[in-house]
């Protein structure tokens, strides 16, 4: 017991030392170094553009192929003399950020840590990585479930409507696909958190499950950019599920801790 208690007052007297110069200073260098991974991953998708280029265009294609009825002409346009540099740089900051997301994430993670005991952080592995694993999952089943909502919203657009996709508008679609169901799997991440931090109890979560069931379809509608009831349900099915795994986890190591 006493040596837990000159733990704490050995980090309380560091936190307090440390400046706002230092803090700041300590910021500057987690930012600096985010960023440079974001250049190195924007220069790689630069350097394999095409490739890069061809799996997004993907979903379109078995589209395409799938229901040629409905798309005759599975090219895509650009309308302008910028739109082909605009679309080649904007695969290559949304590539460059989901490859530095690992890196950018520890980078938090460094930046948080002194304000956090030994026990929290031994957390610190398990966050970051299924951080990681939890927004390719989501990234991946959007990308999956997109043929399928485009297959939609085409046909709710009528029969004597001809298609030609804008080639910035059809990366920008994609990207924020990826992005919504990426960003709204990191919910039991949060979850979590909130359970270790003590913010809210198991119970409490599992108590108020029909009131969560229905904010996640909520959540889910406003950040799915589509807005096509296809990629409502791919998305609000693996969140339910996931929120209830959460709570699991959270009761498991409460459970231990106490």
């Amino acid at each position: 017991m006493n040596l837990l208690k000159l733990r704490r007052a050995k980090l309380a007297t560091a936190n307090e030392t440390m400046t706002l110069t230092e803090h700041l200073a300590e910021l500057r260098t987690r930012i600096v170094r985010s960023l440079l991974a974001v250049g190195l991953g924007v220069i790689a998708v630069l350097a394999f553009y095409e490739p890069v280029l061809d799996f997004l265009r993907q979903p379109y294609d078995n589209l395409c192929e799938r229901r040629p009825d409905l798309v005759t002409n599975c090219d895509l346009f650009s309308l302008g003399p910028l739109d082909g540099f605009s679309a080649r740089m904007r695969v290559a900051l949304y590539g460059g950020l989901i490859l530095a997301l690992p890196v950018v994430l520890w980078q938090i993670w460094r930046f948080i840590v002194p304000a956090l005991h030994d026990r929290e952080r031994k957390y610190a592995i398990p966050f970051i990585a299924s951080s990681v694993l939890l927004f390719l999952a989501g990234g991946s089943l959007a990308y999956i479930t997109l043929d399928k909502g485009l297959e939609f919203l085409v046909a709710w657009s009528g029969s004597d409507v001809e298609q030609a996709f804008q080639i910035t508008k059809y990366i920008g679609l994609v990207a924020l696909m990826i992005a919504a169901f990426g960003i709204g799997f990191e919910f039991p991440v949060l979850l979590v958190f909130l359970q270790l931090a003590g913010v809210v109890r198991p119970r409490q979560l599992v108590e108020g499950w029909r009131l969560a069931i229905v904010s996640i379809v909520v959540l889910a509608a406003v950040i799915t950019p589509s807005g096509d009831p296809i990629t409502l349900v791919a998305l609000t099915v693996p969140l339910v599920v996931l929120y209830f795994v959460a709570i699991g986890i959270g009761h498991l190591v409460v459970r231990r801790r106490s």
